[in-house]
């Protein structure tokens, strides 16, 4: 049977008292009468059935069973600390916290981040991926959301404005020539992302391509993953213009064919509307709404 381990307040106590060896300086410290933590001594002694000080008329010392606790009470106390620490912050006042689209994260967002991080050092920074999620989450600030930007509860600014555009490598696996018109992807393959309304039986059919097989391919649950694929030669993925833009300009990926469409669906900030604002919230979503708008120009 697992021993009940003593009270904290009573670690604690017992952590400060060896430290000063003196029970006033340490109840000081702790914010507690002389009484109070000297009770609270004679309650782990009794606890774990021995002595843990010599308490003569004018000093105190470790006894033997004290000396051999106190590395291991102390050690505990300061990983308790840091643990805190590193999962709560130093005031919760100023993390803020981000639900955020992860193909919209590594191809937008992250290249953008150090200029936030410049301008205000003084806002630490959570991030946690979302994934076709489309509830809440009542742990974030705020959210990244690819749709239409119509949920309940919350209001959206609109941080895109793309293209459905087929992109694909300079050069493709199996030896096989870079497609120059979308009437011969039956002979490609096609990269879908699940989640997506927009995907390509949506693009072929706007464009009038309809004896295309629009279903075959390989699917992924990502954009980020097709346009890897893509950009490793394995088909053809159908990306939106400002996710693809960096791959674009490195030359990792290329756009074969002239034709785009607009998109219905966008990238939006969603902000709860039923709880007021904090501010460090507003000053990253006024400098994401100025981003955007520097990329939509």
């Amino acid at each position: 049977m697992k021993k009940r381990l003593p009270p904290l307040n009573w670690l604690r106590s017992f952590e400060a008292a060896a430290r000063h060896l003196n029970f006033t300086q340490a109840a000081t410290e702790l914010h507690m009468t002389q009484a109070a933590l000297s009770q609270q001594i004679k309650g782990l002694e009794s606890r774990l059935g021995c002595a843990l000080f010599k308490r003569l008329p004018r000093s105190l010392s470790l006894t033997d069973s004290g000396r051999a606790y106190i590395p291991g009470v102390r050690e505990a106390i300061e990983n308790l600390a840091v643990i805190t620490d590193e999962v709560f912050g130093k005031e919760r006042s100023r993390t803020l916290s981000v639900r955020v689209n992860l193909v919209f994260f590594n191809t937008w967002l992250a290249p953008r981040l150090g200029d936030f991080r410049h301008q205000y050092s003084d806002i630490d920074l959570r991030f946690t991926s979302n994934i076709w999620f489309t509830g809440a989450d009542a742990e974030a600030d705020v959210e990244i959301r690819y749709g239409k930007g119509n949920w309940p509860d919350f209001s959206s600014d609109r941080l895109t404005w793309d293209r459905l555009v087929p992109v694909c490598s300079p050069k493709l696996l199996y030896q096989q020539s870079i497609p120059d018109q979308p009437n011969s992807l039956n002979d490609y393959s096609l990269l879908h992302v699940i989640g997506y309304e927009e995907g390509w039986g949506h693009w072929l059919k706007q464009l009038g391509y309809h004896g295309i097989d629009a279903s075959q391919g390989i699917h992924f649950d990502s954009l980020m993953t097709a346009m890897e694929m893509a950009a490793h030669g394995h088909g053809i993925a159908l990306s939106r213009s400002s996710l693809a833009a960096q791959m674009l300009e490195s030359g990792r990926l290329i756009a074969p064919f002239n034709e785009s469409i607009a998109t219905a669906e966008s990238f939006f900030l969603a902000t709860p509307s039923n709880k007021p604002i904090q501010s460090h919230a507003q000053k990253f979503k006024d400098w994401l709404i100025q981003q955007a708008e520097k990329s939509r120009d």
